[in-house]
């Protein structure tokens, strides 16, 4: 016998199987669904150590030593809301040496240099002369999402004729917020 092949809409056979059609349900149930991308956060980075930044021989007058601190990095992964800010910051210890005087905060200076960056934001490089208190070193103004801005300071340190020879530390402590 012969086979026949019996043809039906899509339709009646989606029926037929108990497979409902979306459009004709009688009832439906939507979902709302979202995703969280959460923000990552504000850091910064220095060199946690500088041999030295320079030498000078003891003169009648006062001289300024001069050198480059190395990279500075702040990297902003906040995605902050458009229009935010950071401000990177910088204070001196007095350099000291093993025995006799120090040269105090005050007389160590901060210069930003250029500045490199990534993403969408206004830079200032404001420059101290004194690192006595915190001070403002890299504003970052006007930010659209995520950053980064690095620089390599040249840090003076003015030295008074009377400073007897010898090799002074200090600290240099950045920070960001």
């Amino acid at each position: 016998m012969p086979r026949r092949h019996l043809l039906l809409p899509l339709t009646c056979l989606v029926t037929a199987l108990g497979v409902a059609d979306p459009a004709a349900a009688d009832e439906i149930a939507e979902s709302s669904v979202g995703v969280t991308l959460e923000g990552g956060g504000l850091s910064i980075s220095a060199p946690s150590e500088v041999e030295n930044l320079g030498t000078a021989s003891s003169l009648v007058g006062p001289v300024t030593i001069s050198g480059q601190l190395g990279q500075v990095q702040v990297i902003d992964t906040r995605s902050a809301p458009e229009g935010s800010g950071w401000t990177a910051t910088a204070i001196s210890t007095a350099f000291t040496q093993t025995a006799g005087p120090s040269i105090g905060a005050g007389s160590i200076g901060y210069s930003v240099g250029p500045i490199d960056r990534s993403g969408t934001a206004t830079y200032t490089a404001n420059d101290p002369v004194d690192l006595t208190g915190v001070s403002p070193v890299v504003t970052a103004t006007a930010i659209t999402g995520n950053n980064t801005a690095t620089w390599n300071p040249t840090i003076h340190v003015a030295v008074s004729a009377d400073m007897p020879a010898g090799v002074y530390r200090g600290t240099i402590t950045h920070s960001v917020l």
